[in-house]
């Protein structure tokens, strides 16, 4: 009998330190991992090329110096652990998502949202580059609104979802009045007109400065800004995003893959989870 509860005894004491010990191995797993996967981040940096190393076995895809996809794989960051800060300066409730804060001003009024932000620095660039002829969007109700007209002194008229233009205003084409024209535009576009009035594109011809788009109340939408490919073709980007309530421009983690986090791997008709939000029946899509 003695011998039976010594080996009943021992047994016990064999699953309780076999419990004991789980919890280690799983910490050990987890170092390991965080071992073996190094993190890609520079926090000493100042720009999306240089904040965000290339994985192993990676390039970027090369593009000329001054067009866009350049542009936006330079943008200019702020110093690492800089928070998301909403339109009135609070702090956005969750800083958790994001590996970077573009230098991009956020209006005291809060209408610079998701799809603002990036209309804003599409529309920055074309007017560093001397393309303001090329600066227009539709409104939701389909009409265009060019920064040509805004400037010569023409303004909408909105009855309903009726609008026509009328030259109600001075010209004027100074750099002040293209900031009220974007005012203008924020709050009469969307991801709603966006997705509906541009360019539908496949995943496989993705490039630097295309945007996965979900059009609608709510809708979203975030913008590749950096892009890098393997010897099979298989190719990795960057996204960042505005967001509502207004707020900093950021650089976004993949919260699905801290492998290769931040860069996503992209494909059709796939749900993507971005920091707050998750893509689903999205659509990507490239600026005129």
């Amino acid at each position: 009998m003695k011998k039976v509860l010594l080996l009943l005894s021992l047994l016990i004491a064999a699953l309780v330190l076999a419990f004991q010990l789980k919890p280690i191995e799983n910490v050990v797993d987890t170092v390991a991992a965080i071992v073996e996967t190094p993190s890609l981040i520079n926090k000493d940096s100042l720009t999306i090329k240089s904040r965000v190393n290339i994985p192993e076995g990676y390039k970027r895809v090369a593009y000329p110096k001054g067009s866009f996809e350049d542009y936006l794989r330079h943008y200019k960051l702020k110093p690492f652990g800089s928070k998301i800060i909403n339109y009135d300066d609070s702090e956005y409730f969750w800083q958790g998502g994001h590996v970077g804060v573009l230098e991009v001003p956020v209006p005291k009024n809060g209408i610079q949202q998701c799809a603002d932000a990036l209309i804003r620095i599409r529309s920055e660039y074309l007017w560093e580059k001397d393309r303001k002829d090329e600066i227009g969007f539709n409104f939701t109700s389909g009409h265009y609104c060019s920064l040509q007209k805004y400037a010569e002194g023409y303004r909408p008229k909105i009855n309903g979802s009726k609008v026509s233009f009328h030259k109600t205003a001075n010209a004027d084409h100074s750099k002040d009045n293209f900031y009220k024209y974007l005012n203008l535009i924020y709050m009469y576009s969307g991801t709603l007109s966006l997705f509906n009035e541009l360019e539908s594109v496949k995943a496989k011809d993705l490039k630097i400065g295309d945007m996965l788009i979900k059009g609608g109340s709510p809708g979203h939408i975030v913008i590749l800004c950096d892009e890098v490919v393997n010897d099979n073709g298989e190719k990795l980007f960057l996204l960042f995003q505005g967001n509502t309530p207004a707020q900093s421009v950021h650089l976004v983690k993949n919260l699905e893959d801290a492998s290769i986090s931040p860069w996503y791997q992209l494909e059709d008709d796939a749900v993507v989870p971005v920091s707050n939000y998750a893509f689903n029946s999205a659509k990507f899509v490239r600026f005129k």
